[in-house]
This record gives structure tokens, C-alpha cells and sequence, in this order.
């Protein structure tokens, strides 16, 4: 068991040292900017999706999940998060059009620079992952379906959340966050 701990923990450190650190700093930016964000992805994708969104209400954003009964409309100004393995999840690629036409600014977090939903966002985030495709140069991975993919997205979009909060006081910024942590539990 040990030995497929390892080999997992060396494949995502593989993945992460692939990033391209401007297309990060570019959502950073786009999270810092928008004046309302909005996550969406389906599956497992969406699952990460909804962490990345508990994590920048941590940090204060004013955050939604697509899909959720209290989810308002999306308008111009604001900033959809999606996030696609493949980039070309149909339902993903409609609200990310409609999103568009609205004014909203989209940012794709996939493993798929030549996508189609790629095509028409504001920026991209390429996490050099494997997918459940197995495409011509995405990493070897001993994991099954889209794991590499996802435990991927989660630790980058933590990352990029811990970047996007460094003030001058981290102890304060813990504080704040530390409030915004659910008490009905």
C-alpha cells in the first residue's frame, strides 16, 4: 500500500510542477477582479468545484455554485469558474456561451488547451493531467478514470486561493477565514 501512496503523491507532484504559473496568476486575477464568482463542473469535477467554492467563501469572495437551489442570476461583471476535464462537457459549454453573451468573463480550469469551451473563455488554467480519455500526451498514471485530474484541480485551486489571500498579516487573514467557517456543525 505504501508504494501506491507514493507512486500517487509523485504523480501529482509531477502534475503541479507542470503548471504554468501566469495562466495561475491570471485566474488570481480574474478572482480578485470579478465582481461576483460562480463555479461550475459536473461529476467529480464538480465535486472539486464545489471545494474550490467553499474555500474562496473562506477567503470572502462572493462565491456561487451553478446548480444549487439559491444560486442567483449570473450578470455582466461577473466570473464563471469551469471546470472540465476534457473541455468539452455539452453542459458546461452552454452556460459558459450564455454566460458570455451576458458579459460574464469565463475562466476553464481542463486538461485541454484546444477545446471547444477553451475557444471562447477569458482564460484558461491547463492542468497537465491525466483524464478518463487517456489522450496522446496526458501522464502515465496508475489511478483509475479522472483521479489525476481532479486531486490536481484541488490542490491548484487551493494554491491559488492561498496566493490570490497573502496580504501583510497571514494570522489576521487565518482569523477572518477561521470566522467564515460554518458553526452549525
Amino acid at each position: 500500500m505504501k508504494s501506491i501512496i507514493n507512486t500517487v503523491a509523485n504523480e501529482i507532484s509531477a502534475v503541479l510542477s507542470w503548471i504554468d504559473e501566469d495562466e495561475a496568476i491570471h485566474l488570481s486575477t480574474h478572482l480578485r477582479e470579478a465582481k461576483r464568482i460562480f463555479v461550475y463542473g459536473e461529476g467529480r469535477s464538480g465535486l472539486m468545484g464545489k471545494a474550490f467554492a467553499m474555500r474562496l467563501m473562506h477567503g470572502g469572495f462572493p462565491v456561487h455554485v451553478i446548480g444549487e437551489t439559491v444560486t442567483p442570476s449570473i450578470k455582466a461583471d461577473d466570473l464563471l469558474v469551469a471546470i472540465s476535464g476534457s473541455g468539452s462537457t455539452g453542459g458546461i459549454l452552454e452556460f459558459a456561451a450564455k454566460a458570455k453573451k451576458i458579459g460574464a468573463k469565463v475562466f476553464l480550469v481542463t486538461t485541454n488547451r484546444e477545446s471547444k469551451i477553451a475557444s471562447i473563455c477569458d482564460g484558461i488554467l491547463v492542468i497537465p493531467a491525466a483524464t478518463k480519455y487517456r489522450r496522446p500526451g496526458e501522464p502515465i498514471t496508475i489511478q483509475p478514470l479522472g483521479n489525476q485530474f481532479d486531486q490536481s484541480v484541488h490542490l491548484v485551486l487551493d494554491a491559488i486561493i492561498i496566493g490570490t489571500l497573502q496580504t501583510g498579516n497571514q494570522d489576521d487573514v487565518y482569523e477572518e477565514m477561521k470566522k467564515r467557517h460554518t458553526n452549525l456543525e
